[in-house]
């Protein structure tokens, strides 16, 4: 049979320049909203860090005629700019984020944009009141492997999804002294949100009943957090289940595989860079070669899809009234990994790292 072409390619704005975009936070995260929007030839006018010599650097290196502050308040004060990017730490961002949208500025936030529930409905409904849009950076959903996957589903190459599974095994100890060391679930928060977000986005409307999920060390394991972790998602007449060894030290590998009542699709491949899918229905079975990697490729994606949003005056996919639905999904979780019972999501109202 012939191969389906699937649509899942980032899509940039459709006016660019019609863009201003000031960044709040140049850490190591921000190089890649940076080199989306530049490569999308939108212009970044305004950086803004506590620490000068990292937005200086930012600035050098990608946008030299932008202006650098230690204060986002001073960021945020400036009338030309109709987008803020904020790429700060999780402590300081819910705040930032309010910040902006009382300045008037459409935010696109990056994951996770809140770590209690409650707050995030706030933050929605003051974004709400102020006629803005309030997005997060997920990125996940533009890398190649997970835009192949939700493309084939909204273009009904699966029908009704059955079951959803994805195993990884890969080194993750370069955490080994560095902050992300001390978050206790780091599995099944930091790092599983993608897998959580894509499987959620595949049920759709489909509401997911439960999360079971287990975290434990490896054997002889000297990091703090656990680098094994499972997570069941139940939607009542479908499956998702996620795998996750991060204490492999020979060979990383994926795979994934959804069966749905029109067709199945696989991958296998290094983590996160699975580069081709293969598609099987009732007619036989064909492959469905991948473009692009994750990075950048999910940022241009969220970037691109936020501005559009502005243009045509529309919720973005990616708003932040979506995302809480994937963050129930996490937080749920890490309860039931606390816990060893099966959490139902939206119970937990917030993330025990």
């Amino acid at each position: 049979m012939r191969a389906p072409k699937l649509d899942y390619q980032p899509r940039h704005p459709k006016r660019p320049k019609s863009h201003r975009i000031g960044l709040i936070g140049c850490g190591g995260i921000s190089q890649y909203h940076l080199q989306a929007a530049k490569a999308m030839r939108v212009p970044v006018v305004a950086m803004a860090d506590v620490n000068l010599a990292a937005a200086e650097s930012r600035r050098d290196e990608f946008y030299p005629k932008a202006d650098v502050y230690t204060d986002h308040h001073d960021l945020l004060a400036r009338d030309d700019i109709s987008v803020v990017e904020i790429a700060t730490h999780t402590a300081v961002r819910g705040q930032q984020i309010r910040d902006a949208l009382k300045a008037g500025k459409h935010v696109l936030s990056q994951k996770p944009f809140t770590d209690d529930l409650r707050e995030g409905r706030k933050l929605i409904a003051y974004a709400k009141r102020r006629g803005l849009k309030l997005g997060v950076n997920q990125n996940g959903r533009w890398s190649p492997q997970f835009a192949g996957f939700l493309a084939a589903v909204r273009q009904g190459l699966l029908g009704d999804l059955y079951t959803v599974d994805y195993s990884l095994a890969w080194d993750h100890t370069w955490i080994r002294g560095s902050a992300f060391e001390k978050l206790h679930h780091l599995i099944l928060s930091d790092f599983a949100i993608h897998w959580f977000d894509a499987v959620r986005c595949a049920f759709g409307d489909r509401k997911p009943r439960s999360v079971f999920a287990n975290a434990v060390k490896a054997p002889g394991q000297d990091l703090k957090a656990p680098m094994l972790a499972h997570a069941v998602v139940n939607f009542g007449d479908g499956l998702a289940t996620l795998g996750f060894s991060g204490y492999e030290s020979h060979e990383p590998r994926e795979y994934f595989c959804t069966v749905g009542s029109k067709g199945t699709l696989r991958g296998a491949a290094n983590v996160a860079r699975i580069d081709e899918l293969e598609y099987s229905n009732a007619k036989g079975t064909v492959k469905l070669p991948l473009k692009g990697q994750w990075f950048p490729d999910g940022f241009r994606g969220t970037l691109g899809e936020f501005l559009r949003s502005i243009e045509e005056d529309r919720e973005p996919s990616i708003s932040a009234a979506d995302n809480l639905k994937s963050l129930e999904l996490c937080f749920a979780a890490v309860e039931s990994a606390d816990t060893g019972l099966p959490i139902k999501p939206g119970k937990v109202l917030t993330s025990r790292l």
